[in-house]
């Protein structure tokens, strides 16, 4: 017997190598997250609070889903934390997709119509580029609520998003009670439901 257990030692040390050398490589890489993109700053499942606002709103929870922050298409910052407490509609466009273009009156009439109880917020992507995202903006009148500038997909992809004109439906709490496209008046009707 002592020679088959010799004969796997040379493959236990070779494996034990390679399984080292993997390790020793992955060491200066960022940890991937769920998405499998690099994980960014630590996030914890559990929520956290924000200050009042310059309105008055009271402290809310932030949970896991709200913690990311991007920048508008007009160049300001934006913290997903400012949703908290509130549900929230994510509506993923590019500046290019005319199906977006097409039903953005509609977007725009149901964030009118829930401003103030529903927090409306545009995602624009997919290799729009800042001018092209504003000059949409501008164009559709969709300019009463933020939009995100997010050439390189990051809420896209935290939100596990592929293609335009799709939206994310959040309600008070962060929880994701849709994703996916939607017609108008399946859009109207579910958002007058949120909670």
């Amino acid at each position: 017997m002592p020679g088959p257990r010799n004969a796997s030692l040379p493959g236990a040390a070779a494996l034990t190598a390679v399984v080292l050398a993997l390790a020793g490589c992955g060491a200066a890489e960022p940890p991937a997250g769920r998405d499998g993109t690099s994980a960014g700053p630590d996030v914890t499942a559990q929520p956290t609070t924000v200050a009042p606002t310059a309105g008055g709103a009271t402290d809310a929870p932030v949970p896991e889903t709200l913690a990311f922050t991007g920048r508008t298409i007009d160049g300001g910052a934006f913290s997903g934390s400012s949703l908290a407490g509130k549900p929230a509609v994510l509506w993923f466009w590019a500046a290019w997709c005319s199906r977006c273009r097409g039903v953005a009156d509609e977007v725009a009439a149901v964030q009118r119509e829930n401003a103030g109880r529903v927090n409306v917020v545009g995602v624009a992507g997919l290799g729009s580029g800042d001018a092209a995202m504003r000059r949409f903006a501008e164009e559709t009148g969709i300019e009463g609520f933020p939009h995100l500038a997010d050439d390189g997909g990051q809420v896209w992809r935290r939100f596990k998003v592929t293609s335009q004109e799709q939206y994310v439906l959040l309600d008070s709490a962060g929880t994701v009670v849709h994703s996916g496209p939607l017609s108008q008046a399946d859009l109207r009707k579910r958002v007058a439901g949120l909670n």
